[in-house]
């Protein structure tokens, strides 16, 4: 108990001290070169097989290359970029109720039994027979009602980048976007699986057709710090049992 207190203390100070260091500055930027979209793209892509020169004319409108005017555009490799549109719109509205009751009541008596009971009541104080001997009742009750509504909107763009080919030919895809306004930073991530058949020709995909979906919004920065409890108050509602 002696050790953990100084510990715990010190661990504080610590946290403390780097928040201390953004005191008037701007939340940094995540660097761009240690993303795992720029080594995506900065690794050598897969060999392709390319035509003898002059066997090809590249002004043709029916060249099936991706630089011709009806090529094929959309993300096939590792390295290649495409948008990822979210748009989320969920509505959602449970309601339930529910009511129980019961009701008991059991009944002895014992009039006469070979004038036991006469003469017991002879014996009993004034008032009490053992005309009636037991009498019990019971009742219970229950009533619940719970409701649930949920609504929910989200519409946004961000560019992805293909990671890698899987061997049943799904691609897996990553974009993070920060947009930082006076010293807030919102920070956009989406990673996941996509069938290239699912890509539009537009170069696009809609987040409902991208399996194991991962989607994260939020932000950084001053006002989402003062929207957070202080440590202290994070570590008391863990420790405290009441």
């Amino acid at each position: 108990m002696r050790l953990t207190l100084p510990i715990l203390i010190l661990s504080m100070m610590v946290a403390a001290c780097s928040r201390v260091d953004n005191i008037g500055k701007a939340p940094e930027l995540n660097p761009v070169e240690m993303s795992a979209e720029h080594h995506a793209m900065s690794a050598s892509a897969l060999p392709q097989d390319i035509p003898p020169q002059g066997t090809v004319d590249r002004s043709s409108l029916w060249s099936g290359g991706r630089q011709s005017l009806l090529g094929d555009r959309r993300a096939q490799q590792s390295g290649d970029i495409l948008t990822v549109v979210i748009k989320i719109d969920d509505r959602a509205e449970f309601s339930n109720s529910s009511a129980r009751a019961r009701g008991a009541s059991d009944d002895m008596s014992l009039p006469n039994l070979f004038g036991i009971p006469q003469a017991v009541d002879n014996r009993l104080p004034e008032g009490a027979s053992m005309a009636n001997a037991v009498g019990l009742s019971s009742s219970s009750s229950f009533n619940g009602n719970g409701s649930v509504k949920r609504n929910e909107k989200l519409e946004l763009r961000v560019a992805a980048t293909v990671l890698g080919t899987l061997p049943n030919g799904v691609l897996q895809i990553q974009g993070t976007q920060e947009v930082r306004v006076n010293f807030e930073l919102r920070e956009l991530l989406v990673t996941g699986f996509v069938r290239p058949e699912d890509i539009s020709r537009q170069n696009e995909i809609p987040y409902d057709k991208i399996a194991s979906a991962r989607i994260s919004y939020g932000g950084r920065g001053q006002i989402s710090d003062v929207q957070q409890p202080r440590y202290g108050q994070q570590a008391a509602d863990i420790i405290l049992p009441f």
